[in-house]
């Protein structure tokens, strides 16, 4: 039995709550919320986030951040990427040797960094993996199966972490390329907006597949550039992430997209990380001299630079081109 923290008591963090439960591990779960801590100890469920689902009864949760990372093996960060880099600060006494693992999806916008980046930078003693894939956090708690890759810097680290958190239903897939598996998680999130988009204007089933295909494209071409392997992209946490994202409301940037595409205020809306993600991921994209024509309409309708009508109208009139998915940026 391995002790294991997971930061973060949303629906992310306690669907990997029971994941690690059932792979028969000690499990503490960290959030701030006293009402959502007590309801997981008391009822068992958190109706907050995943209604009335029942979560694994033996989940410990802890306000208490210092004395719920304090002896871990290991640490999940199941926390926003904009939050990361503030939350380690406030850990870096209790950490000791445990694995970090980021669970989060996104790139840090004030430093242009990935979620691992951060926690090498802060504990670069520490060994660091990254768990991330196709996975809706109710199908994990209901026990459905699923999918995921899990990465590290060595073969054996990787190995390690996929048998500690694989189950029955919950397969781990190991591979060493952490920058590839966290870039096709981040930037997946900004194309589900784009598709969103198309879905709440009407556009129809052709418009979506172009803009998952063209999309993809994109995320390839600059993921690429930027060390990640092609065939981590071709996987799970790239193509088969950005699929699932991109085909149901259950996605909070899916949902996202769809209200933009409808015109709908956007205010009061769930977390929708792709929508931080776009602008940093476009100026990498620039500094890269990398075109990515369906992240910068994303961006130009966040910033409210154009009308998503107008963002498709310009998508839909661009010079013709050849069909290329290598790393030629164009």
């Amino acid at each position: 039995m391995t002790n294991i923290c997971i930061i973060g008591a949303g629906a992310w963090g306690s669907a990997l709550a029971c994941v690690a439960t059932r792979a028969g591990h000690k499990v503490a779960i960290w959030g701030r919320s006293e009402s959502v801590i007590s309801e997981i100890n008391t009822l068992h469920t958190n109706t907050k986030y995943l209604d009335e689902l029942e979560l694994e009864p033996s989940i410990q949760a802890i306000m208490d951040l210092g004395e719920a990372v304090s002896g871990s093996d290991v640490v999940l960060f199941s926390i926003p990427t904009q939050s990361l880099a503030g939350k380690l600060d406030k850990i870096s006494r209790y950490i000791g040797n445990a694995m970090l693992v980021t669970c989060c999806k996104g790139i840090d916008r004030k430093s242009g960094k990935l979620p691992a980046e951060l926690v090498m930078d802060a504990f670069p003693d520490n060994a660091v993996g990254v768990l991330s894939g196709p996975s809706f956090a109710t199908d994990v708690v209901a026990n459905l199966p699923t999918a995921v890759t899990v990465a590290s810097q060595s073969e054996s680290s990787a190995d390690i972490l996929a048998g500690m958190l694989s189950t029955d239903t919950f397969r781990c897939y190991a591979s060493t390329d952490i920058k590839g598996v966290e870039l096709g998680g981040a930037l997946k999130n900004v194309l589900a907006l784009a598709v969103g988009a198309a879905r709440g204007m009407g556009l129809g089933a052709s418009a979506e597949a172009a803009l998952m295909a063209r999309g993809f494209a994109e995320l390839r071409r600059l993921a690429t550039t930027l060390g990640a392997e092609p065939e981590t992209l071709s996987g799970l946490s790239g193509f088969g992430d950005l699929v699932l994202t991109c085909s149901s409301p259950q996605s909070r940037n899916f949902s996202y997209g769809m209200a933009m595409g409808k015109g709908e205020s956007l205010e009061g809306l769930k977390l929708a990380e792709g929508a931080y993600t776009a602008g940093v991921a476009l100026k990498i994209a620039d500094e890269n001299k990398i075109d990515v024509p369906i992240i910068a309409a994303i961006v130009n309708v966040l910033e409210n630079k154009s009308t998503v009508r107008e963002a498709v109208h310009a998508l839909l009139t661009r010079p013709l081109k050849r069909e290329s998915y290598s790393n030629d940026p164009r």
